[in-house]
């Protein structure tokens, strides 16, 4: 039987591909569409968070047989040890699949931001999460963080690799996925927001403030729908604060801020270490997984993301040694976990370890000057946020995190002070957070997500004219004058017998030189200009811009590499002007909304 023309399936993939295009383009278009797919990415960063929440209690439950957090619970025994040792073992083998299978840096929301315009590999994220899973659930002292917003991130940027975005609204989108991660993860929208702003985008425009928001929203009405609580701190009657409060709550500040960079220059320091010891990669993380287990003997806080230790340390009363003890324990089972080969954060391990400093600032205090004296509490929430802001950076994100977790605004004004004078002593005295701290340990220059891919995406290659002259330098005056007529091009690139680039010669220097001079050297030499001075083609336009500022030349010729010196290419320094002035501009526009 003859199917009718409407109903054959060759027509109704034609009226598919027409739907499909057009729904893409309305979906590249327009703040409206944005929010929709930023609802989207929230609501999916909610599940997701849910998901891999369960998945490690899971594991605790299994490994442990601790229902709730492991940070919080009383166990004793070999569980306490074998369990890292095990999660030690499954990490090494981990590796060594990745070393054999899959060789390639892993990205992060902040390196995806700030170099390649959004691009992040699902793949890649799913492995980084199922690590951050097995570190956590097997009770290496990292938190869940690091999976959260890989995974989330990752799938906002695969919807918008799908849809064809553009480079700013891909980035948005990551950031928006990032935002929906943390709000579920603490219950907390404007943290999430402003940490997606400060941190995975890099700048705030008012284009950015509604995707992100309305990202952490979504993922906040999933997580209550499927009844998770983010952390409260009850804080009971204050009082009113004075200004002699602000003192003390600076003084933290700076005493996070040093502090903070000793626990982020020890991870890296313990890393260092295990590279250039002879301990296989796939080694390390059990002896990781060892120590780790023997400082949570001394006390099983060291565990997981420390949960419920905050909840204990926040409640109960402690000495001044407990509490200086477990905060040495927790950043170095934090320094060891990390530096040996664990996946994961240090986003709620700095929250503990401030709420630990913020309590032994208070009893230092208070021993000073009993009179001027706040609450332990208070000085934990300030601590807390102070510390985070120096190891996570966001000095906003952490301060919208106390006064979500608290309530109360005149603890989040002591909170800013103290935040502002720690990210400020951070910026100048160490100029990096724990993220970017790791870029440049790999060598990369990046301090934020700020947009600065565009500039290594523009090379030279991408620039330069490839049709260029050359002529052997070895051709005799009236030899280059016959191949080369006046006005027949401005310069000519000369290479020697091998190839190999020798300089530049200007065309209308030649025919100006006198020819009947009696001292004038017959060769080519005397008109050569710029010998040293040339391009590589994979140089960006940022770099070339310099070199042209360093010659004061107008045009330089590109060679494939320093060693073999072969031309491919000549650049003029107006047109790189002109096309860094144009991508600049765009990139402004962009930044701001106005394409």
């Amino acid at each position: 039987m003859l199917q009718k023309p409407f109903q054959s399936p060759t027509f109704r993939s034609f009226l598919d591909n027409i739907g499909k295009g057009r729904l893409v383009a309305q979906l590249r278009r327009g703040e409206l569409a944005l929010i929709l797919l930023s609802f989207a990415c929230g609501t999916i960063a909610g599940l997701a968070v849910a998901l891999i929440s369960f998945s490690s209690r899971l594991l605790h439950a299994v490994v442990f047989g601790v229902e709730g957090s492991l940070s919080g619970s009383a166990i004793e025994g070999p569980l306490v040890v074998i369990g890292p040792v095990i999660g030690g073992m499954l990490m090494g083998a981990i590796a060594l699949a990745l070393a054999r299978w899959r060789k390639k840096p892993m990205r992060d929301p902040i390196e995806a931001n700030a170099l390649y315009g959004g691009r992040l590999s699902l793949t890649d994220s799913l492995i980084v999460c199922v690590q951050n899973v097995i570190s956590n659930g097997f009770g290496a002292s990292v938190g869940l963080e690091a999976g959260y917003t890989q995974v989330a991130s990752a799938i906002a940027s695969k919807i918008g690799s799908i849809i064809k975005l553009r480079r700013g609204d891909m980035r948005i989108l990551v950031g928006c996925g990032a935002a929906g991660a943390i709000s579920a993860a603490f219950d907390a929208p404007l943290t999430a927001a402003f940490y997606a702003i400060e941190l995975i985008i890099g700048t705030y425009t008012v284009m950015t403030l509604a995707p992100v928001v309305v990202s952490a929203l979504a993922a906040k009405l999933v997580i209550d729908a499927i009844g998770a609580k983010g952390l409260t701190i009850t804080l009971g009657e204050i009082g009113a604060l004075t200004q002699s409060d602000y003192g003390p709550a600076i003084l933290l500040g700076l005493v996070s801020a040093g502090l903070g960079i000793l626990l982020m220059q020890g991870v890296s320091s313990v890393e260092m270490l295990a590279r250039k010891s002879r301990i296989p990669a796939a080694v390390r993380p059990i002896i990781g997984g060892l120590l780790v287990g023997l400082l949570a003997l001394l006390s099983p806080q060291v565990l997981s993301g420390g949960h419920g230790a905050l909840h204990i340390n926040m409640e109960a009363s402690a000495s001044l040694a407990a509490l200086a003890g477990l905060l040495a324990m927790k950043a170095a089972a934090s320094a060891i976990s990390l530096g040996s080969g664990f996946r994961g954060g240090l986003f709620f391990a700095s929250l503990l370890m401030g709420a630990l400093v913020g309590k032994i600032f208070a009893i230092l205090l208070g021993a000073i000057d009993p009179a001027a004296l706040l609450p332990q509490q208070i000085y934990a929430v300030i601590g807390m946020s102070a510390f985070a802001a120096a190891v996570i950076g966001g000095p906003l994100a952490m301060t919208f995190l106390a006064l979500e977790m608290t309530g109360d605004f005149q603890i989040t004004l002591l909170v800013l002070a103290a935040v502002i004078a720690t990210s400020l002593t951070v910026r100048v005295v160490f100029g990096y957070s724990f993220a970017t701290w790791r870029f440049h340990l790999r060598g990369e220059t990046i301090r934020s997500a700020h947009d600065v891919g565009w500039v290594r995406d523009l090379t030279v290659d991408r620039l330069m004219r490839a049709d260029v002259r050359t002529a052997s330098r070895d051709l005799s005056l009236d030899a280059f004058r016959s191949q080369f007529p006046l006005g027949s091009t401005q310069r000519v690139v000369m290479v020697d017998g091998d190839g190999r680039y020798c300089g530049l010669i200007l065309v209308p220097d030649v025919y100006a030189d006198p020819i009947d001079r009696p001292d004038a050297d017959p060769s080519l030499d005397r008109f050569l200009i710029h010998t040293d001075d040339m391009l590589l083609a994979s140089m960006n336009i940022k770099e070339a811009t310099a070199i042209f500022e360093r010659t004061q030349s107008e045009a330089l010729a590109v060679v494939d590499t320093r060693t073999t010196r072969r031309p491919i290419g000549l650049l003029t320094e107006s047109h790189t002007l002109r096309r860094y002035s144009e991508e600049l501009d765009q990139h402004r526009r962009e930044v701001s909304g106005e394409i």
